[in-house]
């Protein structure tokens, strides 16, 4: 493991909040298990946790606990398969014991599994999920660069794995994995 994953990890494992690239812009992320952490990235984004937030990995595995596979068809889920890794956000029924600082007031929970090889690195690294959240003040435009990020939120990121974004021009879309319905284009 290089010693930027290393210091992201170690600073996962501690409670803080990272930041790092992502297929379009930089994401702020933590440990989903860690309620504090993500009380934390809602403050930081001024956004409202009735939102819920989205998780990335590196494989299905990593996020198959937090999903109701039973409430899955079988073709919207390989549909959903089919399009990972990649940059494509599914919402998923949550499973009973997903944990409501994550998923807000929805009733489901935002799933991708990551293609960007820096971001995917990382969930492999921490051996899990993380919370990803695009890098800005709730309204903002979202940060491109790890010197943005750092303009941004300075001292209050615990740490900032810096790389090149995926290039794309705006966040992932978002599609309801049941019913296919678009949530953000």
């Amino acid at each position: 493991m290089d010693s930027g994953l290393d210091i992201a990890v170690a600073a996962l494992r501690s409670g803080g909040v990272i930041a790092y690239p992502t297929e379009a812009v930089y994401g702020l992320g933590c440990d989903p298990a860690n309620e504090a952490a993500v009380s934390r990235v809602f403050a930081l984004k001024q956004r409202p946790a009735t939102q819920g937030m989205l998780l990335i990995a590196a494989d299905f595995a990593q996020v198959e606990k937090y999903v109701a596979l039973a409430a899955v068809p079988a073709a919207a889920l390989a549909r959903a398969l089919a399009s990972w890794p990649g940059p494509h956000t599914w919402v998923f029924p949550r499973a009973p014991q997903t944990p409501r600082w994550l998923t807000g007031a929805h009733s489901g929970i935002a799933l991708r599994v990551t293609a960007h090889p820096l971001a995917a690195a990382l969930c492999r690294a921490f051996g899990g999920a993380l919370v990803s959240t695009s890098a800005n003040r709730h309204g903002e435009p979202p940060a491109r660069s790890a010197e943005a990020v750092q303009a941004a939120f300075g001292a209050d990121v615990a740490y900032i794995l810096a790389g090149e974004t995926g290039g794309l021009a705006r966040p992932t879309p978002i599609h309801d994995v049941v019913s296919g319905e678009e949530i953000r284009i």
